[in-house]
């Protein structure tokens, strides 16, 4: 569970750098995570295979996304509305249980 934990924190940072513009050549953007080039290919490669836009800008001299792109990976909760609320919690049971704390 580390090692993957370890690998979303690389693409977090590598995907912060890159909307910054501020990756640099990939030698200077391995040796800034602490990896070797050979992971940072691993990872660029995988990032692209969960469909990233990503390419290499020589004229910027950093990794740039070819068009607006988002990373999310976790686990992220939502407000729900009341009736939501009650389907997800048994519907009718539900109605009941507040009808019977009403009662009392």
């Amino acid at each position: 569970m580390k090692k993957l934990i370890k690998q979303i924190n690389l693409i977090e940072r590598i995907d912060q750098l890159v909307r910054m513009n501020a990756t640099g050549r990939p030698k200077q953007l391995s040796e800034r995570l602490n990896i070797s080039e050979a992971t940072l290919f691993r990872i660029i490669d995988a990032m692209k295979e969960l469909n990233a836009p990503l390419h290499y800008d020589f004229a910027v001299g950093s990794y740039v996304y070819e068009e607006e792109t988002q990373f999310k990976c976790g686990f992220y909760t939502k407000p729900i509305s009341n009736s939501d609320a009650m389907r997800i919690s048994g519907g009718n049971n539900f109605n009941n249980f507040i009808q019977l704390t009403k009662i009392a």
